[in-house]
């Protein structure tokens, strides 16, 4: 643990112990992967200005995103899947981040349930929706979130049909997951994993497996999920969800100013500037490159997030910079479960705030909220 200095740390670890299959899900893009390798090398074309001789004690990291308060401005990204980067993988990060102070989002396409992942925490978690062409299954999944407890319901725009992702493809994963004699080899040499995985029940899609009608197993789940993904969804759609939740709202997937200026409209709390982590629309601009003009776009009328490429505690300190009231991170915690569970997720975490207080400190603030693009060069 004394030799995990910076995420990449984390990455190898996970490389190491996570099967073949899921790491390269969780670690890959669209097509030639250019946005998502842009994702990351963009921010290292942002440099801050260093300041000296300035008072640099009783800092703080504490904000608040869409009024909650947080202990820094950064929160864990939905993910599908993460239960299979590490058994009961959803409710492992949502502990860490509950004891962290910074908000957890469980994805619709999660391992583990919504009402497993309220089981195991004390604390209101967020939770990611995607519209599917079952309505009513939308609607019991927004009222299972209520019923919960959730804080906040994260709608995903971007993802009415699939982008190719020529890793899943290369190594054959499916939805749900086939094991074919190639994919028990690779789970063979990963025995702390099967362990793990052998010690739970959550090893499907826990909030679709027997609340979606006609799926009540594994082999039904396939031919279910190819479907359901709706590629009619509009911004019509954001009305009803918006009124059947009733509670805080933040839109992800905007990428463009138009589409920023149309999500103003919604009344939603906030938006998350993304293009999926890059899984989707290869050759969209990075995440980064986009912050500015929609931050400019929306002005002080809608709370703007940022996502996608963060690596470090450095990346979040510029999206912040640049107008974004909140990050998030996905990878990154995804990397730390699968290297050492919880305690990986924690350690993310713990590298992030560490990054961002220091490199603060060295641009010559001591206040989170005091920090804006005057802490960059031009």
């Amino acid at each position: 643990m004394a030799q995990v200095l910076e995420i990449a740390d984390l990455k190898k670890m996970a490389q190491r112990r996570v099967p073949k299959m899921f790491f390269d899900y969780a670690d890959s893009g669209s097509w030639t992967e250019g946005t998502y390798r842009a994702n990351e090398s963009d921010f290292q074309k942002i440099k801050f200005r260093q300041r000296v001789a300035v008072d640099m004690t009783n800092r703080t990291l504490a904000s608040q995103m869409v009024g909650q308060n947080v202990s820094m401005p950064v929160a864990i990204a939905p993910t599908g899947l993460t239960g299979m980067q590490r058994a009961d993988g959803e409710i492992l990060a949502a502990q860490a981040c509950e004891e962290a102070g910074v908000p957890f989002t469980l994805s619709t396409m999660s391992v583990c349930s919504i009402e497993a992942v309220a089981a195991k925490t004390s604390k209101p978690f967020w939770f990611q929706l995607y519209v599917m062409r079952d309505k009513d299954f939308a609607g019991r999944l927004i009222d299972r979130a209520k019923a919960a407890g959730c804080s906040a319901l994260v709608l995903t725009l971007d993802l009415q049909i699939l982008g190719q992702r020529h890793k899943d493809l290369r190594n054959g994963l499916s939805t749900p997951p086939k094991f074919t004699p190639h994919h028990i080899w690779q789970m063979a040499t990963r025995p702390g994993w099967c362990l793990g995985m052998l010690g739970t029940k959550n090893r499907t899609f826990g909030n679709i497996v027997g609340h979606a009608q006609g799926v009540e197993d594994l082999s039904s789940l396939s031919s279910w999920t190819a479907e359901q993904f709706d590629p009619k969804l509009s911004w019509d759609d954001v009305a009803w969800i918006k009124e059947r939740w009733g509670g805080k709202l933040i839109l992800k997937g905007i990428l463009d100013p138009e589409d920023a200026r149309m999500s103003l409209k919604t009344g939603a709390d906030a938006i998350i500037v993304s293009n999926h982590g890059g899984r989707q629309l290869d050759g969209a601009i990075s995440s980064i490159e986009a912050l500015p003009e929609i931050v400019e776009a929306v002005g002080d009328k809608v709370e703007v997030h940022m996502d996608g490429g963060i690596r470090s505690g450095q990346d979040v300190l510029k999206a912040v910079a640049l107008g974004a009231k909140g990050t998030y991170i996905g990878r990154p915690f995804l990397y730390g479960l699968g290297a050492m569970g919880k305690e990986g997720v924690t350690k993310s975490i713990e590298i992030i705030r560490n990054e961002m207080d220091i490199t603060m400190a060295l641009c010559g603030k001591r206040d989170i909220k005091d920090v804006d693009r005057s802490i960059l060069r031009e």
